[in-house]
């Protein structure tokens, strides 16, 4: 890149020099991988990475959804590849222009790659570099409170093209979100989930503590590209009718993304 990678922070603004790759054999030498790419393209960037990781590497998924790691671990049976749970809101400001508008913390599960790191080494370089970071042994829980927040928020930020001070001022929003976090919690009983932290609460004060954040789910209709609704209010509605546990509000938010997403692309 040749201007490198514009960082606005709420602490600084300034412009990074980085080293930019686009194909998969750049993780050729690495000894920590950090998996970023959108839930839909899981398997496909894992079978582009699997011919160039090395024995030792360790693999962590920092995604949307609660079944990446599992879906990635398929792809990459013989590989380290350890989930994590990201708390940040970030929006592409401009081409090569990330802005950063609230957190910034990671959790990450147990795992150790054979002769190479451990997740509490990894959790150690990221907080020295300024990422809080914590390893707990509830990571699926922990998933799954971060999945509630998005199925609350994404969808009706991206259908509404509002951002989520905005979007709980619409006349019944409240009252859905907290029917959507009702369904979560049930189907994830259901699942036997131990739900980490208190969803409600959490859900309530998320557009106070980010009121101008749109959701990823709202940038990507935005730009015209493919949610990952599926993977949010979609696998809801997917695993409660698996479980037989009615979930009507996250459907019908889930249709009418759907909807907007054929539109725009």
């Amino acid at each position: 890149m040749r201007d490198g990678l514009r960082m606005e922070t709420q602490t600084f603004d300034e412009h990074v020099r980085l080293a930019a790759h686009s194909e998969a054999r750049a993780v050729q030498a690495a000894d920590v991988v950090l998996f970023c790419v959108k839930s839909t393209d899981t398997e496909a960037a894992g079978a582009l990475m699997k011919p160039h990781l090395g024995p030792g590497a360790f693999v962590l998924t920092l995604q949307n959804g609660v079944d990446n790691a599992d879906r990635l671990r398929a792809v990459l049976p013989t590989h380290t590849v350890a989930a994590a749970v990201v708390y940040v809101a970030t929006e592409m400001a401009g081409p090569g222009h990330v802005k950063h508008n609230g957190r910034g913390d990671l959790v990450i599960e147990p795992a150790a790659a054979p002769g190479g790191l451990a997740s509490q080494d990894v959790a150690q370089a990221l907080a020295a570099a300024g990422v809080p970071t914590e390893v707990s042994t509830n990571v699926r829980g922990e998933l799954w409170a971060k999945l509630i927040l998005n199925c609350a928020y994404n969808a009706v930020s991206a259908i509404a093209q509002l951002p989520y001070g905005k979007a709980v001022q619409g006349e019944g929003v409240p009252e859905v979100m907290r029917d959507v976090v009702a369904e979560c919690l049930a189907v994830a009983a259901a699942e036997g989930v131990q739900v980490a932290g208190n969803p409600e609460q959490a859900v309530a004060a998320l557009a106070a503590s980010m009121p101008n954040q749109y959701s990823s789910t709202a940038q990507d209709l935005a730009r015209g590209k493919r949610s990952e609704i599926d993977f949010l209010n979609g696998f809801i509605a997917r695993r409660g009718h698996a479980a037989g546990v009615a979930t009507p509000v996250n459907r019908v938010l889930w249709a009418l993304v759907k909807l907007r997403e054929s539109d725009t692309r």
